[in-house]
């Protein structure tokens, strides 16, 4: 990235890489929406036959925790039976010829395979941004790229998500068929591919988020094996032999040695040395600038009740949101947000994006998560609870999220308020923990986030213009979220503090000092370009 070369930390990083090995879901498409469907369909309808003809009840399948135990990443019989067994039923394996309709494990696949491509027919694949702007970069330095899976589907699915002609090979399913070639962990799958490519794995990396592809990567010899965390399994990649693990592949850049290392915030070029190629960016493009609060807008202060904006900032934001659309999109409490923001002409985003406002409070309008309160509240009463006797702690509840803040807690005390927030969430159902800075944050257990509220609030910005350039300005963990939804297609901007974590972000401030200055140097970028959005409410 900006034609750096790898360095530092990085320097045990493989150069010469001739080629990168890309694994197709969870790494470049997002199917698992597609596959609950289509599993939610079949079990549904499966169930519900069978509880009518014996007279019991009905009860559903359950699309997140029977998806996710029972039949995700499991070749599909394999899923079938797994489920069954749970609700004590079985059924005859059947042949390859059986029907759909037949109450087989073999004829309940067909249908189930049906259902899937009935959902391709009439939904669009959303693709990884992160790893579609890596593959960009892989191409402009003459790296090829291939994609493997061991799905039959593999060729459908990424010509519905529109990228199949962005690799230069593929192995699917089809193939492991075709040649007799064994699934991972044998490397066999992968191994072809890079034969497919003419390049040796000694020169060959290798992206993969489940533990039997990075395990295939690291017995076929290939020089790089990535592991991708999309949840919670970074320690297993890692003793499946990840050489690094990251969240997303816009964590990465590839340097000009033909280096692929992680990207940290102190690899980053600052704005202000780089302001040529972001006027080149820019070039009269209306913007969408998405802001952070804490941290971004204002200074990370020790009690966090007393994070007021600066006049001056806030001058800088009403000027800016004259000629573009402004957002500030915070953990905080849309209500809160928006009575420390005290601007009428920009929209909310509170709750990390789980409740969303235009300007004035009303316009377009979001909430999610809302079944969730109850979980919530319980989760709340007992965290106040168990950690009442805890010095140095404090409990913020927002609507839709709980923030647990340690910053004034000994370290001896954190793995204590850690442990009992985990007990706490093993107990209330629906909910997840995330982190920030000295904060443990629990929220819906959704696929929700700031990253998702930004393209939420963006597709409606652009029914008025298609052409918006979103810039992103943030400095938490909770906005890599948005830096990685904006990977390739916006101006992603880290406010960095003394701490260097990796990032997904392509460009740096050292403070919110900078941000006030951002705020003035795009309202000067903006003038000649004004906002060809109505302001104000939305249809």
């Amino acid at each position: 990235m900006n034609e750096r070369d790898a360095r530092g930390s990085h320097a045990d990083m493989p150069a010469g890489l001739e080629a990168v090995l890309f694994d197709m879901d969870g790494v470049i498409t997002i199917t698992a929406q597609a596959h609950a469907a289509a599993w939610k369909r079949l079990f549904d309808e499966f169930l519900r036959a069978r509880a009518e003809a014996g007279g019991d009840a009905f009860r559903p399948f359950d699309p997140q925790r029977e998806y996710r135990e029972f039949v995700d990443g499991k070749p599909r019989h394999a899923g079938i039976r797994s489920f069954l067994h749970s609700r004590g039923i079985e059924l005859p394996e059947g042949t390859p010829e059986d029907p759909p309709d037949a109450e087989t494990v073999l004829g309940l696949g067909r249908r189930k395979q049906d259902y899937f491509l009935a959902w391709l027919k009439n939904n669009q694949v959303r693709n990884y941004p992160g790893t579609l702007k890596l593959i960009h970069d892989l191409r402009t330095m003459g790296i090829k790229a291939a994609v493997f899976s061991s799905s039959r589907n593999a060729e459908e699915v990424l010509r519905n998500a529109g990228v199949l002609d962005l690799f230069n090979a593929k192995v699917d399913g089809n193939d492991l068929a075709a040649l007799g070639l064994c699934g991972k962990p044998d490397p066999a799958m992968l191994l072809e591919a890079a034969s497919r490519l003419g390049v040796s794995p000694g020169r060959t990396a290798v992206v993969e988020d489940a533990i039997a592809g990075v395990e295939a990567g690291v017995r076929g010899g290939f020089a790089l094996v990535v592991g991708v965390d999309r949840g919670a399994y970074g320690d297993a990649l890692k003793e499946a032999g990840a050489h690094i693990v990251i969240g997303d592949p816009s964590e990465l850049f590839v340097g000009k040695d033909r280096r692929i290392a992680v990207k940290t915030t102190g690899d980053l070029p600052a704005v202000w040395d780089c302001e040529r190629e972001l006027r080149a960016r820019l070039s009269g493009r209306p913007l969408a600038v998405f802001l952070d609060y804490d941290g971004t807008l204002t200074p990370i202060v020790e009690d966090h009740t007393k994070a007021f904006l600066a006049d001056d900032m806030r001058s800088a934001i009403a000027e800016l949101a004259r000629s573009c659309k402004v957002a500030v999109i915070s953990g905080r409490d849309l209500q809160m947000v928006r009575k420390l923001v005290k601007l009428d002409t920009v929209f909310v985003a509170g709750s990390h994006g789980f409740e969303i406002a235009g300007p004035g409070g009303v316009g377009d309008r979001l909430q999610r998560g809302t079944e969730f309160l109850a979980e919530l509240d319980e989760a709340e009463r007992r965290l106040r609870e168990d950690l009442s006797e805890v010095a140095g702690h404090s409990v913020e509840r927002q609507r839709f999220s709980i923030a647990v803040h340690y910053r004034h807690a000994s370290d001896a005390d954190r793995p204590r308020i850690e442990a009992v927030v985990d007990e706490v969430l093993s107990e209330c159902g629906g909910l997840r923990k995330g982190h920030g800075k000295k904060i443990f944050r629990i929220q819906p257990d959704l696929d929700w986030h700031k990253g998702r509220a930004v393209l939420w609030l963006l597709e409606r910005f652009r029914r008025d213009d298609p052409d918006l350039l979103p810039v992103y300005v943030g400095d938490d963990i909770t906005d890599e979220d948005a830096f990685r939804a904006l990977a390739g297609v916006g101006l992603t901007i880290v406010v960095c503090d003394h701490e260097e974590r990796r990032t997904s972000a392509d460009y740096a401030l050292a403070d919110t000092g900078e941000v006030r200055r951002l705020m003035d140097w795009l309202t000067v970028a903006t003038a000649g370009t004004p906002d060809r959005g109505e302001r104000g409410d939305e249809d």
